[in-house]
């Protein structure tokens, strides 16, 4: 999200001031806002960061819009309790769910003048033809992401603007959701007293939080591992080549849990995260777990053995839809040089590379979202299960700099009249402006958060610190 600042762009070689990106993501088992911008390096500043326990979301899917609001109000609450100096606005928001799909297209457009160079411009013209792609009744087009270009006969060209010729085209893969679904998140959010500045696949956004550049040229798989849904985005050769969500993700695993071993849904989750392992061989077949009776019932014994191996049932299925459309899509371990990365709230379980490996036949590691944050961020961003939330304000800014490079083509493809240029009586408003190069982007303002960073990292440190697992006896 763009905040309220007065934010200054200087053409063609001046510092610009980074706006502020909030990124929402609304899951099944939290809600967070992270606000950040980037500083002179690059890295990402976290400025605000607030979460609240998620209820009326299910699959990824808001079903009670009434509970969501009130679970994104009090986030944000927390991410400006954390910075007073914030206001929020507008946020990026991620989707996922059971109705997301995806498809493969291929389109093409004939050029007005093959002779010149082709534009950035005319290439947004050719991604948002696909737009008018048919897609199944009660279905909506979320995101349409190029793959790789061509040029009359040459094929498989990155970047195509510089190019001369009669036609450009390109494969593109599309992103389509549920009308009905989008629209509750978006009403949930404009409820919030919000404005959606753009919907991003969860996946997607997660992966540009735990990966570079050169993941991205090997090939790799990224998983996130949420609470109601697990989702997969494929990469390589630099581009995006497959998308899906796996139905099923930590709260499954937790409910299994609970009907297995007849334990409460929290007592359930407790065990999972301080005693689960997604491997039963690694887990002690003489140790066990007491549980308390309800009222006056005799305390239960759970052996740790039994829970990892209802643990390691649910991940083996979820990993398995992995392998399964990694098939489909012909890749193994050949072009995945990668291998998996792993990220969300369940990537943390104990041996859950072990498994994926076993499993896969492909190299794993956790997907921390590290990747592009400056050093002194807060421990707890830390954790895989933010890295939507990162890659939201990632997005955000992919948006800003695209907007920028055409805002700086424009600005040097701008022809001055001859009679503008000069008078007898010196440098005209138009010279002046020109050699100034200052343009002001209309954002609200912001008020001194450069002196605020220190107040708000110790303020972080009361307000979100995590509580300590508790304990079962």
């Amino acid at each position: 999200m763009t905040q309220s600042t007065n934010v200054t762009v200087t053409h063609p070689k001046g510092e610009t001031e980074q706006p502020i990106i909030v990124g929402l993501d609304i899951g099944t088992t939290k809600i967070a806002a992270i606000a950040g911008r980037k500083n002179e390096y690059g890295k990402l500043e976290i400025l605000g960061f607030g979460r609240a326990n998620s209820n009326g979301v299910q699959h990824g899917q808001v079903l009670n819009i009434d509970q969501t609001i009130k679970a994104i109000q009090q986030a944000l609450d927390n991410c400006i309790n954390s910075n007073p100096d914030l206001e929020i606005n507008e946020v990026y928001v991620g989707v996922a769910g059971h109705h997301i799909k995806s498809l493969q297209t291929r389109g093409d457009m004939v050029r007005q003048d093959p002779e010149i160079e082709i534009k950035h411009s005319e290439i947004e013209q050719l991604i948002e033809n696909q737009r008018k792609t048919f897609i199944p009744a009660g279905d909506q087009i979320i995101d349409v992401i190029p793959q790789d270009f061509h040029v009359d006969n040459l094929n498989d060209i990155k970047d195509p603007v510089g190019y001369n010729g009669v036609k450009v085209g390109a494969n593109f893969h599309i992103i389509t959701g549920d009308k009905n679904a989008i629209r509750n998140i978006n009403r949930a959010v404009e409820r919030s007293g919000l404005k959606t500045k753009d919907l991003v696949l969860q996946p997607l956004a997660s992966s540009s939080a735990v990966m570079s550049e050169i993941d991205m040229e090997a090939g790799v798989a990224i998983l996130d591992i949420g609470g109601g849904t697990s989702d997969l985005a494929v990469f390589y050769e630099g581009t995006l080549r497959h998308t899906a969500v796996i139905p099923f993700g930590g709260e499954n695993i937790t409910s299994d849990i609970r009907m297995g071993l007849g334990v409460l849904k929290t007592q359930a989750e407790a065990m999972k995260v301080q005693f689960g392992s997604a491997l039963s061989n690694e887990a002690k077949a003489n140790a066990y777990i007491t549980i308390p009776g309800l009222k006056g019932m005799p305390a239960k014994e759970i052996s740790v053995r039994n829970l990892a191996n209802i643990i390691q049932a649910r991940m083996g299925e979820i990993l398995d839809f992995v392998t399964y459309h990694l098939k489909q899509i012909g890749m193994d371990h050949r072009q995945l040089n990668g291998g998996i990365i792993l990220t969300g709230g369940g990537a943390q379980l104990t041996h859950l590379i072990q498994l994926t490996e076993y499993t896969t036949g492909l190299n794993a590691r956790i997907g921390f979202p590290t990747e592009h944050l400056a050093a002194n961020h807060i421990d707890e961003l830390r954790k895989p299960m933010y890295s939507t939330c990162i890659g939201l304000i990632l997005k955000g800014y992919s948006d800003y700099e695209n907007k920028r490079k055409d805002f700086d083509q424009n600005f040097l493809n701008v022809k001055v009249p001859e009679v503008l240029k000069k008078h007898d009586t010196g440098t005209t408003q138009n010279e002046e402006a020109h050699a100034n190069n200052t343009t002001t982007v209309d954002t609200k303002k912001r008020k001194g958060l450069n002196s605020v960073w220190d107040k708000f990292k110790e303020s972080m440190i009361d307000l979100f610190k995590e509580e300590g697992d508790t304990e079962i006896k």
